[in-house]
Order: C-alpha cells, then sequence, then structure tokens
C-alpha cells in the first residue's frame, strides 16, 4: 500500500461511503494540490506526459501550492487525450506493466479521448456512487437494468458498482451511443428512431420478465421510454439517470410517470462525476456538487476561461481533475450551469446542467 494515500485516507480499502465520504470532505484542497502536483511532477516517478510538458510550462509546477494557482497550467489540450498513450498520464509511481481499463470518451466532436482508470480512481467514483445511491433511497440487494452506453464508455462500469458495492444482481442491455450521434450527423433520423426502438425492446424484454426494481439509463432514454412504455416505468421502483439533458419539468415528468417510485440524477463524464443534492425546493434548480477532492469544478465566464462566475450566475463548466494518478486540469467542457455554492462542500458546485450549444456537428444524441 501506498504510504502517502495512506497518509491521507487510513480507510484506503474500506468501501463504506459513511466513513470516506466526511473524511474525503474534510481533506483542504490546498494540501490535495500539493500532494497531487508533487506525485505528477516528481522526476523520478511521475507522469511521463506532464515530465515531458515541464520546460513548455514556463514555470515550474513544482513551485504550486494553492489550488487556484492551477490555473497556470492554462486549458488542458484534451486533444492530447485522443492520440497519446493513457499510460503516458499515469505516473510511474504506479507499478508497470499497467493493469487495468482504458475507458473512452463519447467521441461527440470528433474522435475519442481515452484515459487509464486505477484502481483507486475506480474505487473513489464507485464510494461516491453508492453515496448518491443511499442518499436517495436506493435500497441495497435488489434488481437492477443498466440500459447506458456500454463497451468502452465508464458508465457502463455501474454494473460493477451496483453488483459489488450496492450488494444488487443486475441486467444489462447493448447500448452503442456513438452510433446514434453519427446517425444524427449524418442526418439518418429514420435509422436513429430504429435504434431507439431496438434499445426499448431490449429493456422491455427484461423488464417483462419481472423482479427489476430499478432501472439505470439517461435523461434522453427514458423520457423515449416514459411516452413509449408508460406501464413499464409505473411498475418500477426508481431510476437512475445519468447525463446531461434533464432539466425541472422533466424531472417532475419522471416522477409522475414513476407513480411513487424515486428518481435520482448525477451528471459527468469519463473525467469526474458529480452527485445530484436534490431538486431544490423552488421545484427549478437542479445542483450537482463533484466527487472532491479528486474532481471539482467551477464555472466560468464564456469569454474568459480564468474568470469564475457569481453564484446564480451561468457561464461555461471547467472541470479538473486531481486524482494521484491521472491530473488534468482545466477542461473546459461542453456544458454550460449556474454557478452553485453549497456549506457543506469545499469547492463549487453546478446547477442546471445544459449542452453550451447542440448541433448536428456535435449531438448529446441519447444522453
Amino acid at each position: 500500500m501506498r504510504e502517502d494515500l495512506r497518509e491521507i485516507d487510513p480507510d484506503i480499502l474500506s468501501v463504506d461511503p459513511d466513513t470516506l465520504v466526511p473524511r474525503w470532505l474534510s481533506i483542504d484542497i490546498d494540501q490535495w494540490t500539493r500532494r497531487v502536483i508533487r506525485r505528477t511532477f516528481d522526476p523520478d516517478s511521475g507522469s511521463p506526459y506532464w515530465l515531458g510538458r515541464v520546460e513548455g510550462l514556463g514555470f515550474d509546477p513544482l513551485d504550486i501550492t494553492r489550488y487556484e494557482e492551477l490555473t497556470a497550467f492554462g486549458p488542458f489540450p484534451v486533444a492530447d487525450l485522443r492520440t497519446r498513450n493513457p499510460e503516458e498520464l499515469v505516473p510511474r509511481a504506479v507499478p508497470r506493466p499497467l493493469a487495468g481499463r482504458i475507458w473512452d470518451t463519447g467521441g461527440t466532436t470528433g474522435l475519442p479521448c481515452r484515459v487509464f482508470y486505477t484502481p483507486d480512481m475506480l474505487r473513489h467514483r464507485g464510494v461516491w456512487r453508492r453515496w448518491s445511491f443511499v442518499r436517495e433511497g436506493f435500497a441495497t440487494g435488489r434488481t437492477w437494468l443498466q440500459a447506458t452506453p456500454t463497451g468502452p464508455h465508464l458508465i457502463g462500469h455501474g454494473v460493477w458498482e451496483v453488483a459489488d458495492l450496492h450488494g444488487g444482481q443486475v441486467y444489462a442491455i447493448d447500448m452503442d451511443s456513438r452510433w446514434v450521434k453519427r446517425l444524427i450527423r449524418e442526418g439518418r433520423l429514420a435509422d436513429v428512431e430504429h435504434y431507439t426502438s431496438h434499445l426499448l425492446e431490449q429493456i422491455t424484454d427484461v423488464l417483462d420478465r419481472g423482479g427489476v426494481d430499478y432501472l439505470n439509463t439517461t435523461p434522453a432514454l427514458f423520457e423515449t421510454m416514459r411516452r413509449r412504455c408508460p406501464k413499464a416505468v409505473a411498475g418500477l421502483d426508481g431510476v437512475r439517470l445519468s447525463g446531461t439533458q434533464i432539466n425541472a419539468a422533466m424531472y417532475r415528468d419522471f416522477l409522475a410517470a414513476l407513480e411513487g417510485g424515486i428518481c435520482g440524477i448525477s451528471y459527468g463524464n469519463t473525467f469526474g462525476n458529480a452527485a445530484c443534492l436534490g431538486v431544490r425546493p423552488d421545484g427549478r434548480t437542479i445542483p450537482y456538487m463533484p466527487n472532491y477532492p479528486q474532481v471539482t469544478m467551477a464555472v466560468v465566464s464564456k469569454d474568459d476561461w480564468s474568470s469564475v462566475v457569481a453564484p446564480g450566475e451561468a457561464g461555461q463548466v471547467r472541470l479538473t481533475v486531481l486524482h494521484q494518478d491521472l491530473f488534468l486540469p482545466n477542461i473546459l467542457e461542453r456544458d454550460q450551469a449556474a454557478r452553485y455554492v453549497d456549506d457543506d462542500w469545499p469547492c463549487d458546485g453546478v446547477a442546471d446542467v445544459r449542452p453550451l450549444q447542440v448541433t448536428n456537428s456535435a449531438p448529446e444524441g441519447l444522453y
């Protein structure tokens, strides 16, 4: 076991969110930033990718002492994640050869980006997911249907998160979200309709057998299911949704369609996730807080990526990944949101997320 992780996380092998989440939320973000920077830029055991960029940075990254100073790196060039070997981002402190999964983004605006997730990273994501399940009211030991993108997409890892961390049985279907996006870009809307029907047939085939309590899917697909298969939706005890295309009106429609079932929501992508804190009492605001401290978010001016907007104001989502085994500062997302502040969180969150711009050349598809 690595000594540095044990110092800051004595319960490294635990997966109990009641133990780990409070501990993570108590971590000082500047201390964590220094830890990640030292590990990433260690001359002997750091990340080959980042060590190769040191000379071009114009400053010594080891001089970084505070989280706010990470803006010195500028926006992260996500194009590098399309062409570089994902192993290069991982510090050499992680024993070679690496063993584990490489995950892809959806490839909405071109070739997919690829990142390697170490076991620590998967555990961190999984614990936060289980924390959300418990908070939202999803009971352990139930049966789920995972109807999300699969294969190289990290959202498909939810099967493990439910089965191993939440004590459930899981059915799953196949979903190729990239195919739908390609069909939309090519204007083949009839084929999009056929593929959507194919997905719904897979879902209803499982649900018709009985015994499924919860569904894990995307807002766009669940909206279609709500309209076409209302009886199947009403028969669920709950649904867990991950994606960007959900607003308060959709949330109310989903709850009504579930007829007493629960609706949990999360926001994120291959780089990092955020948990929904519940729809606010005004019924209009849907806030999300990132999986701190390894994931942080800010809302910045659309005209100045380094300028954080005032609470409640809208802007572009800026994501920073601070895993000890993956450092990705200042990713400018394709989403816009309102800046959200919560007294229980050491960092900012986002609310009312929606795509920054939706075009046929960059469709959201089934998300």
